[in-house]
This record gives C-alpha cells, structure tokens and sequence, in this order.
C-alpha cells in the first residue's frame, strides 16, 4: 500500500538520508489541458511544490514532456531541478537553462515534418500539432476513433519518408504521435541527472501516468526505487504503486511533508 511508502520515505529522511522525488507533470501532476499549449499555472499546486522544495533531505526534479518555457511558466519555482521535451532541456538551480543537444543538429528534419503534417491535419477536427522546438508532436485527443487511426497512421509514413537519421525516436500513445530526438527519453534523462547527482543511500520515488513514465520506471528500479503510476483503474505497469488521479497525487505529496 501506497502508506507503506510514505512511513518509509519519513523514517529515511528522519535518518538524514536523501530522498530524490521525480514528478511529472501532465496526467499525474495537474489534468490534462485542453491543448499543450495552454498554460494555466495553478496556484495550489506551485504552493505545494514549493513547500516540497524546502524540505530537509528532499530532492525534488520535474520531467515534463512539455518544452521546458512552458514548465518554467507552470512551475516557477527556481530551486529545483526542470526538465522539458522529456529531458533535453534543462535547468538546475541556480543555472542558467541550456539543451543536451545541438538545436541544428536536430530542427532541420523537424521543418522537413511539420508543413506536412500541418497540411494532414489542416481543416480536421480534432487535431492539434503541437510544436516543441526539438520535437512535433501530433494530438487527436478530442477526434473520432477511426480519423484519428487513419490520419496518425499517414504520419508516421511521412515521418519514414522524411526522417532519416538514427538521432530520432519515435514516440506514440493513445491518439498522439511524436517525433523527436533520441534523447527526449525519461529513462535516460533519470540516469543523466544521477550520473551527475547521484549521492549514496539516497532512495528515488518516480510519479508518472504514461508509457513515457514507464521508461523511467525501470531506471528507478535498476536503482533500488519504487515508482508509483497515476491511473483511474489498475492497469500493466511497472509501477509499484498506484494513485487514481493527480488529485490524489497531491493529497499524498501534502501528507507527505505535513508528517515530515
């Protein structure tokens, strides 16, 4: 049970032990908006974020796959670690921001999709295009079942006509297609930052809701951590926990430092 992690994470941190909390963001943090681009901070939840990022032996680092401006605007809160496009950009604190990889090395193959797909969708409803900078991302959240199979299955044929380079990945889920670079992966982004970060005895807890928190899950396993999905109803996980909605989410993060 989920209480069993919280009496473990207090009595670790009462030891002066760390504890490295990884959240994302969408899904599992706040509800999905309406498209990507909307950016509604929420008061509450930066306020609890805040208070999270001042607690002793509390490491706190965000993983969004949303471009890192927009996790900034979101969660202004310079003191913890930020990571957009599943970890291309970053900002740790007191850091300036900067990207993992090279912009030019990257965005040419990006121009080369995205007319394309802008003209797949074009008068289509339902659809969104979804522009990272380092990655595109196509959206048929609000479209009907079998235009959304059809046109994301036109896609993915553009971007095998277009792209080219080992460099890139391609990322799917439930009515959503995603080029972008290999390095926009969670996984490698949680062994990154503890390859850089890493401290002994520390324990890692992941919060996540999808198939892109899924590779991180395993990372955190490799590590000793445990990793807590966010889903309505019980489903094939890797995750050790499970929380229903981002609103249990945040019941657990504000008991969790309440007791500490």
């Amino acid at each position: 049970m989920i209480s069993e992690l919280s009496a473990k994470l207090r009595a670790h941190m009462a030891n002066n032990n760390l504890i490295w909390l990884f959240l994302d963001y969408d899904g599992t943090l706040a509800d999905f908006a309406p498209t990507p681009d909307e950016i509604n901070p929420d008061p509450e939840l930066v306020a609890l974020l805040r208070r999270l990022s001042t607690q002793r032996n509390l490491r706190l680092t965000l993983i969004s796959g949303r471009r890192l401006a927009h996790v900034k605007q979101l969660v202004p809160i310079s003191e913890i670690i930020r990571a957009g496009t599943y970890g291309i950009e970053m900002q740790f604190p007191e850091r300036d921001e900067f990207a993992r990889l090279d912009y030019q090395d990257i965005r040419p193959a990006l121009e080369r999709v995205k007319p394309r797909w802008s003209e797949l969708i074009a008068g289509r409803e339902g659809f969104y295009l979804e522009d990272k900078d380092w990655a595109l991302a196509l959206h048929a959240r609000f479209a009907e079942e079998h235009e959304a199979e059809r046109v994301l299955a036109h896609a993915r044929r553009i971007l095998e006509e277009e792209i080219h380079s080992r460099n890139f990945r391609v990322l799917g889920g439930d009515k959503f297609l995603e080029i972008g670079p290999e390095l926009a992966h969670k996984g490698e982004t949680i062994t990154y930052l503890l390859d850089s970060f890493g401290e002994p005895d520390m324990l890692l807890v992941y919060v996540g809701d999808d198939d892109k928190d899924e590779e991180a899950f395993s990372v955190i396993h490799e590590h000793g951590g445990s990793a807590i999905v966010v889903a309505a109803e019980p489903r094939p996980t890797q995750a050790d926990y499970r929380l229903e909605s981002p609103q249990a989410v945040r019941h657990w993060l504000a008991e969790l430092v309440s007791q500490n």
